[in-house]
């Protein structure tokens, strides 16, 4: 069991977009970049970044957000996969932290590959919530809901252990969008991980009790007295579990120390 870290491509962001507080002249670039997770049981991709399609997915998107918004495109998660040797059909799922542009793009460059989404987070896709016209137009997704059960984990009052051995555990951690989930990952080696999604853009989010910035908030639509109730849940465990890496999906410095795919050529 192993996991490696896919860097698919960067979004150019300053630190003043990512966190309140932030300076809106400090570059902090924003990375979206795929975790391929290896069991004996079956591989999970967490979240894709971007794919093949990015650029002509990029016009769909609202007309402020690409105004706004510059990006760089690397390697894509399938492409990065196929370099190793990797077939796809050995992935048992694409594991979404959640549904946005930046997080779905790939997605379609593995058709026959299930996408384990939870039926809030489906529900907002076909409510046309925001950001998510790459996951509403992605025809022939092959969409398979999961629910949870009612086993507290790290303060989350339920939880799904993916394997059964407690090396996959996601929990229900809603507010930046209706369906958001955080995966935790126990590797044998002790390592531990905590995938955030969106929960916050970086690390500062959790070290300093900083929201986002009030505008960013708003334009997504989150749901702020619930994320702020998800947010405390994982700036909790992070002081009293400090062992675990907070991997917020924009934040380089999460995916820091997981290694690339060329650690796993044969």
């Amino acid at each position: 069991m192993g996991i490696y870290a896919l860097p698919a491509g960067s979004i150019h962001r300053t630190s003043g977009f990512a966190y309140r507080g932030g300076s809106w002249f400090e570059r902090q670039d924003s990375c979206t970049t795929a975790a391929l997770l290896r069991h004996p049981v079956g591989d999970l991709l967490i979240d894709t970044g971007f794919g093949r399609h990015i650029d002509e997915q990029f016009t769909w998107l609202p007309r402020l957000l690409r105004w706004t918004t510059t990006y760089e495109r690397f390697t894509p998660a399938v492409d990065q996969l196929a370099a190793i040797g990797y077939s796809p059909k050995s992935l048992r799922a694409v594991l979404l932290t959640h549904a946005h542009w930046d997080h779905v793009s790939g997605m379609t460059d593995f058709p026959e590959t299930l996408v384990w989404i939870t039926p809030a987070e489906r529900r907002y896709i076909a409510d046309d919530g925001a950001s998510t016209e790459i996951a509403k137009k992605a025809v022939g997704t092959k969409w398979e809901e999961y629910g949870f059960e009612d086993k507290p984990y790290l303060g989350f009052p339920k939880s799904r252990d993916v394997y059964g051995d407690g090396a996959v555990v996601i929990v229900h951690a809603p507010g930046h969008t209706p369906g958001s989930v955080i995966v935790f990952v126990a590797l044998p080696s002790g390592k531990r991980y905590a995938f955030v999604g969106d929960i916050v853009w970086r690390l500062e989010g959790v070290t300093l009790r900083e929201e986002k910035p009030w505008l960013m908030r708003r334009l997504l639509g989150e749901d702020e007295k619930t994320l702020r109730n998800t947010l405390l849940r994982v700036i909790g465990i992070h002081e009293r579990y400090p062992e675990i890496t907070i991997v917020p999906a924009h934040d380089p410095r999460g995916f820091a120390d997981m290694p690339r795919l060329a650690a796993l050529r044969p």
